[in-house]
């Protein structure tokens, strides 16, 4: 009888172990975050998202900016070919990719909702938000 209890247990864990560390289907998109603390990495950052995107349609990408990296994302802001951010975020936002704008930084730089992009969301805490989507949805980290 003994033997039965700690066999069933065994198997219980055993199945446990395999369901928990159990890989993601194919199927199943990879949730991605880009961290962008700095406007120098901005044209890398898009390239790298870009790329991403080609090698792989599912994904699903949010890129973060703070510090300085929110410079990239105010009017006027271009690559250094010239080519305007706000270009690849049209480009980038039409295959599904979401900028996140840190109003702490925000409020470091003295800027405004007003001098960003269009299609930018603003929240409150760069760094808080690359932690809630690592730790509450899932999302692999890349810093370009």
């Amino acid at each position: 009888m003994r033997t039965n209890n700690l066999l069933t247990l065994l198997v219980t864990l055993l199945a446990t172990v395999l369901l928990v560390s159990w890989p993601a289907r194919a199927e199943d998109a990879i949730k991605t975050v880009y961290h962008l603390p700095d406007e120098r990495l901005a044209t890398l950052a898009m390239n790298n998202v870009n790329n991403h995107l080609f090698a792989d349609p599912g994904v699903k990408i949010v890129v973060v900016a703070l510090s300085t990296g929110v410079r990239a994302f105010t009017f006027g802001a271009q690559d250094a070919g010239g080519r305007p951010y706000a270009d690849w975020v049209d480009q980038l936002t039409a295959k599904g990719v979401e900028f996140r704008i840190c109003q702490n930084s925000m409020n470091a730089l003295k800027l405004t909702r007003k001098d960003l992009i269009d299609k930018v969301e603003v929240v409150p805490s760069g760094v808080a938000e690359i932690a809630r989507l690592q730790a509450r949805e899932g999302f692999v980290y890349i810093h370009p």
